[in-house]
């Protein structure tokens, strides 16, 4: 039944329908094969019921902030300062691009948001300075899945949908391993660019005037950091409520670089619109095959077939692994969440693992997919915003930034405090 089921979806996938369809479509067939009953008649109250949940009202609201600090220009003006911190180092602009992923990722939520804004600001840049496109490409394509970790994250809300986890805790247990995984993008460049000093670009230096000068380019982003966690970790709001607050510090920003106009709001709607609405529909359609497939028994069959086979923890959580590492070529990384987490999380649980700390587990697995081809969303986005050479360079060049990633996933498993240290202090 699940290889069935594997291949339905992968072949409607392959024949290009959009994924909120393909996920409606494999509900209705699944349910039409496998149930006497007709499920279908659920649809209606299925996406009556996952669209009117107030958690989910908070991932317009982050869409929405971060395409006001996007049409803002407040993501250019980062960029600009954190190159005149960060060019003196082997690897020159590119620590510029994993800089201000981070710091936009602290304000997005979005990692296709955070590898878009960036690549449009950093790419003339590295022509200019005679960059090769390929690790440069690659960097940015790496950082821009940092939106998905640094809080507030869409894909950590989802995740706390669908398993009944604590969102805030979520949030803050994904701050170290982000900032962790920053760092590690950077060494990476730095031995990169030092073993090929050419893959660095032309060497350059700031004066100390111009760095202190451009600290107050840093701040706007700092501000809504703080208002949005600060507001979560203090308690005095819910992650809906921190993302309306981070809205209205947004727009009085917006207002304070003079950037309103009407055409602001026309684009920043527009934007949010078609981003929620894509969001939404695939979580819908989700929702509505996780049903069915709950119906037929699969997730109690996949929880026996588990047990079964008698592994220890640390097996079946590197079997579980491997499946993510398996289905992130090829599956879509907001559907493999939606479909999987409801199965995998109650096995995970049953052997001992914390439900938050496989939350932000399960982020660096979906950051992952997200660069390795042939399905990396991230590594398409650059290249259509890049618009010259071939996708196949962006590829090569986000390759050591996947290594990383396996890298902070094995620190994660050796240290789980790292996520859960601080998260344990949010109620």
């Amino acid at each position: 039944m699940i290889t069935t089921i594997l291949v339905f979806l992968l072949g409607l996938l392959l024949l290009s329908i959009p994924v909120a369809a393909a996920l409606a479509a494999l509900g209705l067939l699944v349910g039409q094969i496998f149930s006497p009953f007709p499920l279908y008649r659920a649809m209606g109250e299925i996406a009556w019921t996952a669209s009117t949940d107030f958690i989910l009202f908070a991932i317009p609201l982050f869409v929405l902030l971060g395409e006001i600090l996007l049409q803002a220009g407040i993501a250019a003006r980062t960029y600009r300062a954190l190159d005149l911190w960060l060019s003196w180092l082997p690897g020159g602009l590119m620590h510029a691009n994993i800089g201000t992923s981070a710091m936009f990722a602290a304000t997005s939520g979005s990692s296709v948001a955070t590898a878009a804004t960036i690549t449009t600001v950093a790419l003339p840049q590295a022509r200019r300075y005679g960059y090769p496109e390929g690790l440069f490409a690659g960097s940015i394509a790496a950082g821009g899945t940092l939106g998905i970790l640094i809080p507030p994250s869409i894909n950590l809300i989802v995740y706390g949908f669908l398993t009944n986890t604590s969102i805030p805790q979520l949030f803050i247990a994904g701050i170290v391993p982000g900032l962790i995984l920053a760092l590690l993008f950077m060494i990476c460049i730095l031995i990169a660019c030092s073993i090929n000093p050419r893959l660095g670009g032309s060497r350059r230096s700031a004066r100390w005037s111009d760095r202190i000068e451009s600290l107050k380019d840093l701040l706007p982003v700092l501000f809504i950091f703080l208002v949005v966690i600060g507001s979560i970790y203090a308690g005095w709001a819910t992650p809906t409520e921190s993302a309306a607050l981070g809205v209205i510090a947004a727009l009085l920003l917006a207002f304070r670089y003079r950037a309103v106009s009407l055409g602001f709001f026309k684009r920043v709607f527009e934007g949010t619109m078609r981003t929620t609405a894509m969001i939404m529909l695939i979580l819908i359609a989700a929702n509505f095959l996780n049903f069915i497939l709950d119906s037929i028994g699969l997730a109690e069959t996949l929880r026996q077939f588990v047990n079964n086979l008698g592994l220890s923890p640390f097996k079946t959580l590197l079997v579980i692994i491997a499946l993510y590492l398996v289905l992130g070529l090829f599956v879509e990384t907001l559907s493999l969440m939606v479909i999987t987490v409801p199965i995998v999380t109650p096995v995970i649980t049953g052997a001992g693992y914390d439900p938050v700390w496989f939350g932000v587990l399960l982020i660096l697995l979906i950051e992952m997919a997200l660069i390795t081809p042939p399905v990396g969303l991230n590594l398409y986005v650059v290249q259509g915003v890049r618009r010259s050479g071939s996708i196949s360079d962006v590829m090569i060049g986000a390759f050591p930034f996947v290594l990383m990633i396996l890298v902070m996933i094995g620190v994660l498993v050796a240290f789980p405090g790292l996520a859960l240290h601080f998260a344990r202090t949010v109620g």
